[in-house]
């Protein structure tokens, strides 16, 4: 993609057809407290191609991958190998179809695997129809807020403790000026009290399970006590490989869920771009945002596939669309599809089984460095400890030691002194036995 620079006259030119004099006029919204003026970065005015090309590199070589050693890093992105297979039919003729498929008639290769997509997610989560995907799992709580709130025509989300920090951040920027939003206390490796919350004014109860911290949690008594007062469950799912082992959300009560499905098919990517899962209850279809997929037949009554209920879209009924969204991470999700078809349903299974053995192997080893404690008492392939010092400073000192240990909770939630010595620990397929033993024996000598 080649860079065109604007010039003067170019700014000039676009600030005078939107009436503005210049760009601190444009920008006049925005808080001055959140304005960063340029004298705080240390770049120059202009390079050459050559130069910029030779700064981006030495800037990139300072990035360590996630394959090059040994790697614990999880709330919320996960390193799970991806077949080659999945890279490679992705580029197949029969999916370069066009990318947002408003003409059947030539997107059949594109509508298909978003059918199929929605097939699994439904089957995953346990619940009777899924969309065709959103931008990722963050967006898709927020969108599952809003739905939530057009259903019961209540404006307050309940958002558990539990819930991924900026998860929670989405929902308050996005639900900001449609409702309330009221967060839980933070309880690592406990369950909190959010039946007590639940009033009249309840549209949902937003759950994450397995939550930020690892912790599995029965979603049943959350469930009925948002059903007793009339508000909807919404399940969230940051790792969609638990999916294979866990019991279902659906299966626990759920209305909505939303989930990140970046672990299937999908490598982490410095943190995008990912795929947002999204299903429901079919009695909620019409006020469920998103794409929708439906079979039919043809004229000559072959099978095909065809975009449904479109009219909930802005781009045809703005004043009442159900939702901002009218688009889908079509590539993430046809390498979703694929992924999950090539392991089928058993091959899921037994790889969330692995991950759950050896993020249970590698629990046990770290609990015994001496001043290491597990807080998650039950997880998935993800757990929390705590330890005698700050973890940003241990993940430091493991990264100086080739080891990237996990993520300091302090990370997520920086205000929160009473988290300062709490490691979040993912465990995945990829990690090796050695990689265990290598993260134990540095974790004890800098604690």
């Amino acid at each position: 993609m080649r860079y065109h620079p604007l010039t003067h006259d170019n700014r000039a030119a676009m600030l005078g057809k939107i009436g503005a004099r210049d760009i601190d006029a444009l920008f006049r919204d925005v808080p001055k407290e959140a304005v960063v003026g340029r004298s705080a970065f240390d770049l120059p005015d202009h390079q050459g191609e050559l130069e910029v090309e030779r700064a981006l590199s030495r800037l990139a070589a300072k990035n360590v991958s996630a394959g090059s050693v040994p790697f614990f890093c999880g709330a919320g992105a996960y390193r799970h190998h991806v077949p080659a297979a999945v890279d490679h039919l992705i580029q197949r003729s029969e999916f370069l179809t066009s990318y947002t498929p408003y003409q059947p008639e030539i997107a059949q290769g594109t509508l298909q695997y978003l059918f199929e997509f929605q097939t699994q997610v439904a089957l995953l989560t346990g619940m009777e129809v899924a969309n065709a995907s959103l931008y990722d799992g963050s967006t898709g709580t927020a969108e599952a807020v809003q739905m939530a709130q057009r259903i019961t025509r209540r404006p307050k989300a309940i958002l558990s403790g539990g819930l991924h920090p900026q998860y929670a951040e989405t929902v308050e920027t996005v639900v900001s000026l449609s409702g309330e939003v009221v967060r839980a206390p933070v309880l690592p490796g406990r369950a909190e009290d959010l039946a007590a919350l639940i009033d009249g004014e309840t549209a949902c109860v937003v759950v994450q399970n397995p939550d930020v911290f690892g912790l599995v949690r029965d979603l049943r008594p959350v469930a009925e006590a948002a059903h007793a007062k009339g508000a909807l469950l919404i399940a969230v799912v940051t790792e969609a490989v638990s999916l294979g082992l866990l019991e279902s959300p659906g299966a626990m009560g759920a209305d909505i869920v939303a989930a990140e499905g970046q672990s299937i098919g999908n490598g982490l990517n410095f943190g995008g771009p990912y795929v947002g899962l999204f299903a429901t209850r079919e009695k909620f279809l019409r006020q469920m945002p998103g794409r929708l997929c439906g079979e039919t037949t043809d004229a000559d009554g072959k099978r095909g596939f065809v975009l449904t209920l479109s009219t909930r879209e802005q781009h045809i009924r703005r004043e009442k669309a159900t939702s901002n969204i009218c688009t889908n991470s079509g590539l993430c999700c046809l390498a979703f599809t694929i992924h999950l078809s090539l392991l089928g349903e058993e091959g899921f299974t037994r790889l969330a089984r692995a991950n759950h053995a050896r993020a249970s192997a590698l629990a046990d080893k770290l609990a015994k460095v001496t001043g290491v404690s597990l807080v998650t008492p039950s997880f998935f392939n993800e757990f929390t400890l705590r330890l005698p010092k700050p973890a940003a400073e241990i993940v430091d000192a493991l990264a100086a030691k080739g080891i990237l240990g996990g993520v300091p909770v302090s990370r997520l939630l920086p205000h929160d002194t009473s988290v300062r010595d709490l490691l979040i620990v993912a465990a995945t397929e990829t990690v090796t036995d050695e990689d265990c033993d290598a993260f134990a024996k540095a974790l004890a000598e800098v604690v």
